[in-house]
């Protein structure tokens, strides 16, 4: 059981789905940070200045204050704020996926036409001319 473990451990999907969750972890905090540093200022004063954060209906009428921060202190909130905020996050998260894959598969498009241009215009190897010769007499004779 211990070499079968130690077989898929090895196995080059598993390290590349570890490093792709790392990578994706990381990833995940830049686009947090870009949502609530960059974009988020923006969008609140391109609407009037306000913070989609600490929007937040009180559940409980013991909830007071105007923080969102505060209000979860003082009891259950509706914390539809920083909803916006998550669903903001995840639309440029996929929009700036969206621009990589598409960015990877064009270049990759282009090797792949390079590569495929490359073999048409080699001439075949000496041996492999030789036996195409071959054949076209014995189709002739």
């Amino acid at each position: 059981m211990l070499n079968e473990f130690k077989t898929f451990i090895a196995r080059g999907n598993v390290m590349d789905l570890a490093v792709g969750v790392i990578i994706g972890g990381a990833f995940g905090l830049i686009v947090n940070s870009l949502v609530e540093d960059i974009v988020m200022p923006i969008v609140g004063v391109i609407f009037g200045g306000f913070d989609f954060s600490n929007y937040f209906l009180p559940l409980n009428i013991n909830v007071t204050a105007t923080t969102l921060a505060a209000a979860r202190e003082q009891g259950a909130v509706f914390a539809y704020g920083n909803f916006i905020t998550v669903i903001i996050n995840f639309l440029i998260l996929a929009w700036i996926i969206f621009l990589m894959v598409k960015g990877v598969n064009k270049l990759r498009a282009s090797l792949e036409k390079k590569e495929k241009e490359e073999a048409a215009a080699a001439p075949p190897p000496a041996d492999i001319a030789l036996l195409t010769e071959i054949r076209d007499l014995l189709k002739k004779g």
